[in-house]
């Protein structure tokens, strides 16, 4: 594995460095629980996506014909980790970006190409991804929500939870139950749907850290073509697995840099905040915990590192991104475990630090179940990584 970027790699981070300098925005002064709400922040997403498209900065791993830059793997690390340094905005078109273009290039028709990827780019379309349900969460082939076909439509009747984005998007990847008498795999279809049509309610979800990032989406009759099928009918399993692949590839890129800044401010809040009269950085506990932690985020980037690697020779998503996500996922809870425990009761005000220790400490509970749960990502290790034999309940 060699860490050494090439000329070429150190021209692409120079040029992003000096657009982002000239282009980006200034910084929302909103804090994460208030601005899930604020229809002016969401606006301000939009306008930054709109910006990103325009620089040539937009969707840059996607083929040159689709519109990208046909960005290496390691490019789009370069990428996302300039934008974390910077401290950029959010990017409200990322699920379109990550997830949904990439499965409709390798699994649309050409008129969904021709019709969905330049608006994806664009930011005109920002989707959401309809798969997790309440009594199907990390089990995704148990969707229960229902899409019976009614001559050239599909009227879809049912309910979706913790979507992303769902309160902004304009577009849904609505993974539906569309035949229910054979293996749960098999009766599944993947539609792109519009999520102005009639029938369809958002509720946010407040959760215990004050924010309402998630969504609730009621689909009630709601009706959408049967042109707007991705991929076959009854073969839904397919996309969905590809859907899945793409975005665990793509989370945890760039969440170096924002766990090391995080750990940097705890650092410094030990060298200033004091205990008996000493600072807390002296108290040889708290230089232990410390200590873990710079350890487990430096296993982790070099954990990162060999996974980009590996898929810069093969540039196919694979198990390793659910061997990232179970470590980062596990290690910032313990981090925020240990900063409550560093800063004290301190840190359950809101107005230490703007309420980010305590926000922290809360919002990592939802890690270990977002983006797949740490119970299903080890399944997944055992069995396509280690090759380990399915356990099935006696009966």
């Amino acid at each position: 594995m060699d860490l050494k970027p090439t000329a070429a790699e150190q021209a692409f981070r120079s040029e992003l460095r000096a657009w982002l300098k000239q282009n980006q925005p200034e910084k929302w002064n909103v804090s994460a629980r208030a601005g899930e709400t604020d229809p002016e922040y969401w606006a301000y997403l939009r306008t930054w996506q709109k910006t990103l498209f325009d620089g040539g900065w937009a969707g840059i791993s996607w083929p040159k014909e689709y519109g990208g830059r046909g960005a290496s793997v390691i490019e789009q690390s370069i990428f996302i980790e300039e934008l974390a340094i910077a401290e950029a905005p959010m990017r409200v078109g990322v699920i379109g970006e990550a997830i949904v273009g990439p499965t409709i290039m390798a699994l649309g028709r050409a008129d969904q190409k021709e019709r969905f990827l330049p608006r994806i780019l664009s930011g005109e379309h920002i989707w959401c991804q309809g798969f997790s349900e309440p009594n199907a969460g990390s089990d995704v082939a148990a969707a229960a929500t229902k899409a019976v076909r009614d001559g050239d439509q599909f009227v879809v009747s049912g309910q979706k939870i913790w979507t992303s984005f769902a309160r902004l998007a304009d577009w849904n990847l609505l993974l539906v139950r569309t035949d229910g008498t054979g293996p749960k795999h098999r009766g599944l279809t993947m539609l792109l749907v519009d999520m102005k049509s009639e029938g369809i309610s958002v509720k946010p979800l407040r959760q215990m850290s004050g924010d309402s990032g998630f969504n609730e989406v009621f689909f009630s009759e709601a009706r959408v073509p049967a042109d707007n099928v991705l991929g076959e009918v009854n073969d839904g399993w397919k996309v969905a697995i590809a859907s899945l692949m793409n975005e665990r590839a793509n989370l945890g890129a760039g969440t170096y840099i924002a766990f090391k800044r995080t750990l940097d401010a705890l650092v410094k809040q030990t060298r200033t905040l004091k205990k008996n009269g000493q600072p807390l950085s002296q108290d040889p506990e708290v230089r232990q915990k410390i200590a873990q932690a710079a350890l487990e985020l430096e296993i982790f980037r070099l954990n990162t590192s060999r996974a980009l690697s590996k898929m810069s020779k093969s540039a196919v998503p694979g198990p390793e991104g659910s061997i990232l996500k179970i470590f980062w996922s596990e290690m910032n809870q313990r981090f925020n475990r240990s900063a409550m425990e560093i800063l004290g009761e301190r840190a359950l005000l809101d107005d230490f630090d703007d309420g980010h220790w305590s926000y922290g400490y809360l919002r990592t509970r939802g890690n270990t179940i977002e983006a797949g749960t740490t119970e299903v990502q080890r399944n997944i290790v055992a069995q396509r990584v280690l090759g380990l034999p399915r356990s099935y309940k006696s009966t």
